[in-house]
């Protein structure tokens, strides 16, 4: 089976969340199951500069404000996963993120680049631009690919099936009505049933309203997104395609996120043995300036710092673990006003806590071994990857229980933990009491180093592969792909 995976990031090239993870392993996942798989990525120059055997598969002349734009087919390094990348300097030739500028204002012309590559998409899935190649399956992830789906359904006829994935519905692409001309779509598609939304035009809703089926990551967070909640406006768009909207959990890729093999550990460890663990608590107790204290319950934090990722529960929740005699690393960067309140706290307490406002990933993956435990109190969270990490790396999620952190933690209740069952900690309302609850029975259950070990074993023994989530992706595309 054929299939075009469309996104705007992919890891390690370009990342700014789980999208780039999920880009990255996903379609390794599904050409290990025997597919052909194909990745569409806008020509950024992390990406351009960066694909192996890159050549040209077409010119496509001047498109959406760029006077010059081509298509190349190239290889992705460390994978070999073949890749298409739109080449248009003036469009994507730029610095800052994929999204922003450096300033961290976006891109004016943001409506115009991720329109192309949904153009694009379309047209290859019409055939019109690889003569060798034509995908039967066009799967769209967020709100940045998701024009591809407006445009099969505007300009038939084509064979290929398109399938949309809701990475996070809060980010929705929305721009001016006023702009909708610049997008060539008939006009049909500014209305309420289709591209409009609260006088406005939207992305997402794109997505939502003409793929042929819409998932999301999670089974819970499939579920949240139809209700008021959790629908950030959309619900009624969800409610409304019915059957067609399923939660399929994200994976882990095991190549890189394993304790016993991650070169930049102090020490690998396993389930069967697990010296190494202690070592990366030392390790990363120094690197940070903390007391050097086997005996002190280390949380760890790796999380953009947004109210969406509950990190002023945090802020309000930290006399509880000071005053149980815990510690905090954090790092991570977003809302200013949170990075600066967690810096000074670590200026307050620089022996109990360490804040490193930054997007690093070899100390993402130092903070998730050398913890004990890892707090993820989102308010609503699509998936969730940090916390399949850290039951991998024996680090005891502590999450709150919504979208794909219900899915995957199993609270140490006590009848969780008389059945070994319990992988961590669970909490319901997004309250700082409720974290407190929470944090406080972790540093009690700390105090007993058999049980601690006996979660840390079950959660190490989860099972959250790519191949299982590929598995169910490969049969989404064959029921689409008999139903065409």
């Amino acid at each position: 089976m054929r299939i075009l995976h469309v996104a705007a990031e992919v890891f390690p090239l370009v990342k700014t969340g789980g999208l780039a993870d999920v880009v990255g392993a996903l379609p390794q996942a599904l050409i290990k199951q025997g597919a052909d798989v194909r990745l569409l990525l806008p020509g950024l120059p992390a990406i351009a500069d960066a694909v192996l055997s890159s050549k040209k598969v077409c010119d496509i002349g001047a498109a959406f404000g760029a006077a010059r734009v081509s298509l190349r087919q190239a290889e992705l390094p460390y994978s070999h996963v073949p890749v298409y990348v739109i080449d248009a300097p003036y469009l994507y030739r730029r610095g800052g993120s994929p999204y922003q500028a450096s300033d961290g204002t976006e891109w004016a012309d943001n409506l115009q680049r991720f329109a192309l590559l949904g153009w694009v998409a379309a047209h290859l899935a019409a055939g019109e631009l690889d003569p060798v190649w034509t995908p039967e399956i066009v799967h769209a992830h967020d709100w940045h690919a998701s024009l591809a789906c407006a445009y099969m359904a505007a300009h038939p006829p084509t064979m290929a099936s398109s399938v949309f994935t809701v990475h996070n519905l809060a980010f929705q692409g929305i721009f001016p009505q006023a702009d909708f001309h610049l997008l060539g779509l008939p006009t049909r598609f500014m209305a309420p049933q289709a591209l409009e939304f609260h006088s406005q035009l939207s992305f997402m809703k794109a997505g939502l309203k003409f793929s042929d089926r819409i998932t999301t990551v999670s089974p819970t967070y499939a579920a949240e997104i139809a209700t008021p909640e959790f629908g950030c406006g959309l619900e009624g768009v969800i409610r409304g395609r019915g059957g067609d909207v399923s939660g399929i959990l994200n994976g882990v890729d095991s190549k890189i996120w394993n304790p016993e093999k991650d070169p930049g550990l102090a020490g690998g460890y396993s389930s069967d043995e697990l010296d190494g663990k202690a070592l990366c608590k030392q390790a990363l107790q120094k690197e940070m300036g903390l007391d050097v204290r086997a005996d002190a319950p280390l949380f760890g934090v790796v999380s953009r710092l947004t109210s969406q990722k509950g990190l002023d529960l945090v802020l309000t929740a930290l006399p509880a673990i000071l005053k149980r005699g815990g510690q905090l690393v954090l790092q991570g960067n977003g809302e200013p006003a949170l990075e600066e309140a967690f810096e000074a706290a670590a200026l307050q307490f620089p022996r109990q806590i360490a804040v490193r406002i930054a997007y690093d990933e070899a100390l993402a993956h130092r903070v998730i071994a050398g913890a004990d435990a890892l707090l993820v109190p989102s308010r609503f969270e699509p998936c969730g990857l940090t916390q399949l990490y850290a039951l991998r790396y024996g680090t005891l999620p502590l999450v709150r229980r919504v979208g794909g952190l219900a899915d995957t933690v199993v609270d140490a209740s006590e009848a969780a933990l008389l059945e070994d069952r319990a992988t961590g900690f669970v909490f319901e309302a997004a309250t700082a009491i409720a974290l407190e609850a929470a944090l406080e029975r972790a540093i009690k259950l700390y105090q007993n180093p058999v049980r601690w070990k006996q979660m840390m074993l079950r959660a190490m023994a989860q099972e959250f592969s790519w191949d299982v989530a590929a598995k169910t992706y490969l049969d989404l595309y064959q029921k689409l792909a008999v139903a065409v």
